[in-house]
């Protein structure tokens, strides 16, 4: 008998359990399911919902999960997507790698050596991974960390045992690098800025797709691409890129993973960059 009210007990208990959860499960639902959006500032009338629709079509139709980044100074425009979500770095940490060095080479009052600059030139024009390692292992995570501190880089956490490529990057932290990179501060020297972007404007052709896509003529063209399959989320393929004339100064950065083939990520990208170039030159 009291077998009996034990069992009826347990059954009560787990239709009631049952009824209880049912509601909460369902109300969390729509916020677990909320999608990013698009979010978009401007000094500029009517410029930011340009832009906030024109990303956000871009991006309507594409597969993986996609972070954006896109910063005018002359109209004081920016617009975000997933800023805080962490990537693998693949070869855009190169960007970073080189800064370091130069920042570090400021505080010891010395220029690069030749070695130095034949490596740094092979790291970003052609994204020579050797080359990279090379440097890296040569800084050392105490310099790199250093310098992401210094430049207010706090989501961008170093690869471990030397996979550089393996950096946690986020939007957030590449749009700081970019803004450090194309205007004076105290952390990177007049010189090393311009050595940076000298750099990133000599980019092989072959590398030179992503964020220069549809870029209007009379403007400059700094970037820098990574691209590496890995067993989870496929192909993360980034670009980071800084551009300036006709009026406008500003970089953009989009970096994707979950991408069926490198092709596709590259597409991804391009279909961003393609109308923020479009909305801002006819700004």
């Amino acid at each position: 008998m009291t077998h009996g009210i034990s069992r009826r007990a347990r059954v009560l208990a787990a239709g009631v359990g049952a009824g209880v959860l049912l509601p909460v499960v369902a109300a969390a639902a729509p916020a677990a399911a909320a999608t990013p959006t698009v979010s978009c500032t401007s000094a500029k009338a009517g410029l930011a919902a340009k832009l906030k629709k024109d990303i956000t079509t871009a991006l309507a139709t594409r597969k993986g999960t996609v972070a954006v980044g896109v910063y005018d100074r002359t109209t004081k425009t920016t617009c975000t997507l997933r800023p805080s979500t962490a990537f693998d770095s693949a070869s855009v940490v190169k960007v970073t790698v080189l800064a370091t060095l130069l920042w570090d080479a400021k505080k010891h009052n010395r220029y690069l050596t030749d070695r130095e600059a034949t490596l740094a030139k092979a790291m970003i024009t052609k994204s020579d991974n050797a080359a990279t390692s090379t440097l890296w292992k040569q800084l050392g995570l105490t310099k790199i960390r250093g310098f992401l501190t210094a430049a207010g880089m706090t989501q961008t956490k170093p690869g471990a045992n030397g996979y550089w490529g393996l950096t946690q990057i986020t939007v957030t932290d590449e749009q700081k690098l970019l803004k450090l990179v194309t205007a004076s501060n105290t952390v990177l020297s007049d010189n090393a800025r311009a050595y940076i972007r000298k750099l990133m404007g000599q980019v092989v052709s072959s590398q030179r797709w992503g964020t220069p896509y549809g870029v209007p003529s009379g403007v400059s063209v700094a970037v820098k691409n990574g691209w590496l399959q890995r067993a989870t989320h496929g192909w993360r393929v980034h670009s980071v890129g800084a551009f300036k004339g006709n009026g406008h100064d500003y970089m953009i950065t989009v970096l994707t993973h979950g991408n069926s083939t490198m092709n596709y990520g590259i597409t991804t990208i391009q279909g961003v960059a393609k109308v923020v170039h479009r909305d801002l030159a006819a700004s």
